[in-house]
């Protein structure tokens, strides 16, 4: 097994490279706190020239899912899943940068944007996200490939990775730590079950009652893209996003209960935090090095909250496309 921890520094990606790392690897630092009454940076849009994509479904046990493609279906499959709350829109960047040389495809999960809105908290449940992304495998024509995930993405796709592991060829995760990971840091880490406190929200009866397109989109701050996030969310399920929080967020066990270890995985694994997450604290991917047997690469990007591929899509595409070729990053700028 071979082990990256890596820290991108404001300028540059600085690799720590090694064998099975010891317990002492290098860790991730602290979130960076809020600085209160800074006002974020103006937005400037990446200079990416976008792919044209085209439109597909996918069906799951009478679920239809709405899916995008681009790059020629010849090339290596790319599977991109978003999170909340957001849609295939999310992977534009980065189907971009990946389009020339795989075949990439991001799909809108059920309850979002063009994909079926089944009703009910149990339609939401894991083994049926799972079955939505194999449900686009298959649609491509394809038995395995290549999983990115962000945000409940992140989360489906470390459980397709477990749970279907003849599927995934290489997985990506972006910001969610490996189920082990988030188990013991829900049941350790005071700063996490604080920060979690939204996902408690989020779970009870008629959370979704106070929710808009407009509220719901309030983070987009590509203004392109903001009147297609407000369509998008517009004809979404409000009650759908917040059924993946009551049907798969994890509870926070008592101190001191065991946490069963799950099976290791046998793929090769980048994970991508930003520092300044505040849902998802960056410390959660300590000891990631435990989850596979092949190599495992952790990213931690200084000044990068939870929204990587849109906060920061120049940096992360380059970390991600070089990582997929065999040609780990050396230095990355991010602006």
């Amino acid at each position: 097994m071979q082990t990256r921890h890596v820290v991108a520094a404001a300028c540059a990606v600085l690799l720590l490279g090694g064998a099975a790392l010891a317990q002492n690897a290098a860790q991730a630092p602290a979130a960076a706190p809020a600085r209160a009454g800074t006002p974020p940076a103006p937005y400037v849009a990446p200079k990416i020239k976008l792919p044209k994509f085209e439109d597909h479904y996918a069906t799951n046990g009478g679920v239809k899912i709405h899916y995008v493609s681009a790059g020629a279906a010849s090339k290596p499959l790319v599977v991109m899943i978003h999170g909340y709350p957001d849609y295939w829109y999310s992977w534009r960047w980065l189907m971009a940068e990946l389009a020339p040389n795989y075949r990439v495809v991001a799909l809108d999960t059920r309850g979002y944007n063009l994909s079926d809105k089944p009703v009910g908290v149990a339609n939401y449940a894991m083994p049926l996200l799972v079955g939505d992304v194999e449900a686009v495998i298959a649609a491509e024509g394809r038995k395995k490939a290549t999983v990115v995930g962000h945000d409940w993405g992140a989360a489906i796709s470390w459980n397709v990775a477990l749970s279907k592991p003849e599927t995934v060829d290489r997985l990506i995760i972006l910001s969610v730590p490996h189920p082990t990971n988030m188990a013991v840091t829900l049941r350790d880490d005071p700063a996490q079950q604080k920060n979690s406190n939204y996902a408690r929200n989020f779970q009870k009866e008629g959370s979704e009652n106070s929710m808009t397109a407009a509220s719901t989109a309030g983070w987009v701050r590509d203004p392109e893209a903001k009147p297609k996030y407000l369509e998008a969310f517009g004809r979404s399920s409000f009650a759908g996003m917040m059924n993946y929080y009551r049907a798969n967020y994890p509870a926070i066990l008592p101190p001191g209960t065991p946490i069963a270890e799950l099976p290791k995985l046998n793929v090769p694994i980048l994970i991508l935090s930003g520092v300044n997450d505040s849902a998802l604290l960056p410390q959660g991917h300590n000891n990631s090095f435990l989850r596979s047997n092949k190599d495992v690469t952790v990213m931690w990007l200084p000044g990068v909250g939870h929204w990587i591929e849109q906060e920061a899509p120049e940096l992360s595409n380059h970390a991600i496309s070089g990582w997929l070729t065999g040609h780990p990053v050396a230095a990355a700028s991010q602006r």
